[in-house]
């Protein structure tokens, strides 16, 4: 590549899909990935740049909702009275700070004990990062010209240009951010304006600077606080303002030579989180107002960008709907009609009701939508059922649906970033935690699937997968994924990772990290369990794990896991659990009903205060979030429930096995005050059940809190995510290697 200016080697602009609820709640792209997934290509701090599903390259990619799809705003509540309260917290500032400062301590003082392996391990991940990281950047193009970013660098190139040469227009560090996230970018149709967003680690809150792109580029306009933002024609720009995690604000400013902003649209149900989307064919950006259960979407015609926005479907209860646009007919994915799984539907525009909406396609139960992608004359459709992957292709023209199958090792889908709407090949990406991405494109003329020919990574994955069902407590089947290495012998002896999430409809992040491909040639099993709860199985399989449901995730984990066991993968005494988020529920719950299941466990960023939690109406997602776990303030019922499988309202004495948290000071979605309250109540039952069973050589769990003052609940930067899952798989290790050196020496002594 030919630059002419002096900079560094390319990187990756994401862009991807839309933003969905999984980034706007507790159960954003840190439970999306469960653990170990935190890893993010070095340098490269790109969230989304079309907006994406709080996405890294190195991201959890597959796990994406259908565009825009749901939000993450809630049910309202009542307020609270004073006799509801439930004051089994932490109130006192002096008492949180005593506590933050005595964890603090704690892990400074046995930190060491970990230091040599984790050195070890993030030599091993580095070492594994230069043969796996992908270096073809994901590209935005408008006709002729081709951007795309790399460390900070904003580049344009020539599509036809075989030379490989570039132009940089300008660097973010020139614009004062170098160590943020770049999270979107939208170039203008006549590209003289791109506006991109920027995003610290230790903040939720993006800027959103428009530059002017003359010959020498400069700064137009800032915009603070950001989520959500299209260009509706050459000069005017849509945008979606963000506070304290919540969206209800549509704005629109223009660059005309009379400069102005006002305000076009406000939701004012607190339930309803707002965000721009532009269809695929620049003919309508679309307002859309989701709750978790309902949708309402208002258009705003390109054409005449300030005419007032125009209702598509006045909001009906437990119906979601978004809209895609071709040849002047709305197409419209949602949950309306009998069986409420994802549909294709059309209707005029000019009558967009839903009395007359029109099926074009219905999906098969127990089948989930990842993702749409709208073309000129086809639709394609990315779907997974028990764990295997698929396309199916629509034809606007035939009417016929082509069903394409996918290789059996994938398990995830990573989307081309924008894909030209009038393309005649789809192109995509397949992965799964141990295999590289590899690249595939479906052309709709010859009606195939290519594999591309790429680069071939320097590293044998020599890999079996197996795909497992367990019978749950109700004899519900629920989908395992199993990795482990073809050369292994005794599984029974080798030490197994269990992956859990169930929650939110989101299904359990399948996508490459280095840490998984590591943790196969060192001899390990890797397990995932898509309990329900999650979105594995379509909405269905969501419904079936929330609210009144939520024990059901649990007995589905305990299934999952005595069938590993009893099928000769690992044994209890070599078996660990990860989960990350709202993971932690289901996680710290087997924790608390059966301790024996597994030797150690670790958890990121936890939800493990359920009830205190959903108490707190003044913390910002409280209200948003009780479509999931229910409102215990407004229904005894309801509190008595999430009562019984709360991870910290079921601790007790007796044998836990080890524990390693990590958690952010700054993370707005999980109150450290929680986590910290946890930790202390788990190990103060732990040591009374061991004083209360003394005997010669009794164990004693490792509780341990490791508190991050840099990152938050959703980024943290490379060094950051690298060193978190360098210490967690130390962790993991030392408490392995000590049942195994004590089992030697046991067997030694006799």
């Amino acid at each position: 590549m030919k630059v002419r200016m002096s900079c560094v080697g390319l990187r990756n602009l994401l862009q991807g899909l839309s933003f969905s609820v999984k980034y706007y709640s507790k159960h954003n792209h840190l439970q999306t990935i469960c653990l170990y997934s935190k890893i993010q290509q070095k340098k490269c701090h790109i969230l989304d740049c079309s907006g994406s599903t709080c996405t890294h390259k190195t991201l959890p990619a597959g796990n994406i909702l259908p565009w825009r799809l749901f939000s993450c705003k809630q049910e309202g509540t009542k307020i609270p009275s004073k006799r509801m309260q439930n004051t089994s917290i932490i109130t006192s500032e002096p008492l949180y700070k005593n506590l933050l400062k005595s964890e603090q301590e704690n892990w400074n003082d046995i930190s060491a004990r970990y230091k040599a392996m984790t050195e070890r391990i993030k030599e091993k991940l580095e070492e594994l990062h230069k043969y796996t990281f992908n270096s073809v950047s994901p590209r935005i193009r408008f006709g002729e010209n081709v951007y795309f970013e790399e460390n900070g660098y904003i580049f344009l190139s020539k599509a036809d240009d075989d030379e490989g040469n570039v132009d940089v227009l300008f660097s973010t560090k020139d614009l004062g951010f170098s160590d943020a996230f770049i999270q979107r970018i939208r170039i203008s149709p006549d590209q003289r304006y791109m506006a991109i967003s920027f995003k610290s680690e230790n903040s939720e809150e993006a800027t959103c600077v428009i530059m002017k792109l003359d010959h020498s580029p400069v700064v137009e306009e800032v915009i603070p606080s950001v989520f959500s933002f299209e260009w509706a024609t050459n000069d005017v720009l849509y945008y979606t303002s963000q506070k304290n995690l919540k969206c209800q604000n549509v704005f629109m400013t223009t660059f005309t030579d009379q400069k102005h902003t006002k305000l076009v649209y406000t939701e004012q149900d607190a339930r309803f989180f707002v965000d721009i989307y532009c269809t695929k064919d620049r003919r309508f950006l679309t307002i859309n107002s989701n709750s978790k259960t309902t949708s309402e979407v208002w258009l705003i015609d390109c054409r005449h960008p300030f005419k007032l926005p125009a209702l598509v479907q006045a909001r009906t209860k437990g119906v979601i709907y978004h809209i895609e646009h071709r040849n002047d007919e709305l197409y419209i994915l949602t949950t309306y009609g009998e069986l409420a799984e994802y549909k294709l539907m059309k209707a005029p525009v000019a009558s967009s009701g839903m009395e007359n909406w029109q099926l074009v396609y219905a999906l098969e139960k127990k089948t989930k939508l990842v993702d749409l992608e709208m073309f000129t004359d086809h639709c394609v459709m990315f779907l997974k059922n028990a764990g295997h992957l698929y396309l199916n292709v629509i034809s606007f023209v035939s009417h016929l649906v082509q069903s394409i199958e996918l290789p059996t090792w994938a398990c995830e889908f990573e989307l081309e970033s924008h894909p030209e709407h009038t393309t005649s090949t789809c192109y995509f990406q397949l992965t799964s935690p141990v295999h590289p991405p590899k690249c595939f494109a479906y052309s709709f003329k010859e009606n195939n699937l290519i594999e591309q020919a790429v680069q071939e990574v320097p590293i044998i994955t020599n890999c079996h997968t197996t795909r497992l069902l367990a019978k749950s407590k109700d004899e519900t089947l629920v989908p395992i994924t199993v990795f482990h290495s073809m050369n292994s012998k005794e599984l029974h002896r080798k030490p197994l990772l269990v992956h859990v999430y169930g929650a939110y409809g989101i299904d359990l992040n399948m996508s490459f990290k280095e840490e998984k491909l590591m943790l196969i040639e060192e001899g390990w099993i890797l397990a995932y369990c898509h309990v329900r709860g999650g979105g594995e199985l379509g909405l269905s399989w969501h419904k079936d794990g929330c609210q009144y449901n939520k024990l059901k995730g649990l007995h589905d984990l305990k299934a999952c896991i005595m069938l590993l066991h009893q099928l000769g993968f690992s044994q209890p005494k070599y078996t660990a659990l990860a989960a990350a988020s709202a993971g932690g529920v289901l996680a710290g719950a087997l924790c608390n009903t059966d301790p024996e299941l597994i030797r150690a466990m670790v958890l990121q960023a936890p939800f493990v205060d359920v009830l205190n939690t959903m108490m707190k109406t003044h913390l910002p997602l409280t209200i948003e979030e009780q479509e999931e776990w229910g409102n215990p303030l407004a229904d005894e019922k309801c509190m008595k429930y999430i009562k019984s499988y709360c991870p910290y309202q079921n601790i007790k004495p007796q044998c836990y096995p080890s524990v390693f948290i990590t958690a952010y000071e700054n993370d707005q979605r999980i109150p450290l005050t929680g986590v910290l309250q946890y930790v202390q109540k788990l190990r103060k039952a732990a040591l009374d059940h061991a004083s209360r069973t003394s005997k010669k050589g009794n164990w004693i769990p490792s509780i341990i809190l490791d508190i991050q003052a840099n990152g938050n609940h959703c980024d943290s930067s490379w060094e950051d995510s690298m060193n978190e899952v360098a210490r967690h798989l130390a962790f993991l290790n030392k408490e392995l290697e000590e049942v195994c050196h004590l089992q030697h020496h046991t067997k030694s002594g006799k």
